[in-house]
């Protein structure tokens, strides 16, 4: 997840440099969502990672 979100920003980053400002939006925008998806889980898997043993 999040090398795809660094994809993006790379797409971004490259586009606004050529000019394409929407296209450099949009991409900065999946970027930006994708790394709040990542963020978001793991964040989930640290917390479910540290139960303990259920018994």
């Amino acid at each position: 997840m999040l090398g795809w979100a660094l994809t993006f920003l790379v797409i971004a980053l490259i586009a606004a440099v050529l000019g394409f400002g929407g296209i450099a939006g949009s991409a900065a925008m999946i970027a930006k969502v994708l790394f709040v998806v990542f963020l978001v889980l793991f964040i989930v898997s640290l917390v479910m990672g540290r139960r303990g043993p259920t018994v």
